[in-house]
């Protein structure tokens, strides 16, 4: 009884201190970063010059309409040739990946003893994969929308950078990455998922990807991106 009175009086421990400042400061970093998340992003066709402090803008890259050249070159560059494609040839391909919405759910017929099953609600759904290709450097944009609890909210994310090598082939290399207005780039243990399931969820197809990992050099000149076979 008396240790309980002592302890009681001589307040919490160092331990508890520095556990109740961890939880606090993680608090703080979650709930500034939802915030941040939240904050609009606007679509522009090019950054305004009175572009106010801390504002996120995005930037989306056109779409070819030459579908027969596009096939071309993928024909070329599964076939083992070097191409060269701009922006509007890469978006061309990427909006051949995207997977077809879920049909909505069938009519009740009459008679039906119980209407037919809802189709499942992804917590996650993306749209098509954009690229930009400006000045040099690669942007790709996707608007993922969140569902919880019935309630949807859309959110573009974003990042730019170049290609590297990464062990045997050539990955992506961000140097900004946004979900919504909230900077990623820094926190090491968040970006790859950020990568992996709301920007490139959706794999290459198997020709494609087997010529791309073996290619010598991945560059890009301008707005152009170029893909050096071996």
């Amino acid at each position: 009884m008396l240790k309980k009175v002592k302890k009681s009086q001589s307040g919490p421990s160092w331990f508890e201190v520095i556990l109740g400042a961890v939880l606090s400061a993680a608090l703080g970093v979650v709930l500034g970063a939802a915030y941040m998340i939240n904050k609009p992003v606007v679509k522009v066709a090019s950054t305004p010059k009175d572009a106010a402090a801390g504002a996120v803008y995005l930037i989306e890259g056109t779409k070819s309409l030459n579908s027969s050249g596009v096939n071309e070159k993928r024909r070329a560059f599964v076939g083992g040739q070097s191409i060269e494609v701009d922006e509007g040839e890469v978006n061309s391909f990427l909006s051949g990946l995207a997977k077809p919405s879920s049909p909505p759910p069938a009519a009740a017929k009459p008679g039906d003893k119980s209407p037919p099953p809802a189709p499942e609600q992804k917590i996650v759904d993306l749209s098509s994969l954009n690229a930009l290709i400006r000045n040099g450097r690669i942007q790709f944009s996707d608007t993922a929308t969140v569902t919880l609890l019935g309630v949807s909210v859309p959110i573009i994310v974003q990042a730019s950078g170049t290609f590297a090598k990464s062990g045997s082939q050539f990955e992506f290399d961000p140097d900004t990455i946004y979900v919504g207005g909230c900077p990623m780039q820094r926190m090491l243990f968040v970006r790859g998922w950020i990568l992996k399931k709301l920007l490139f969820a959706q794999p290459l197809p198997s020709d494609v990807a087997a010529a791309w990992s073996k290619l010598a050099d991945v560059s890009i000149d301008g707005s152009k991106l170029r893909l050096k076979a071996p």
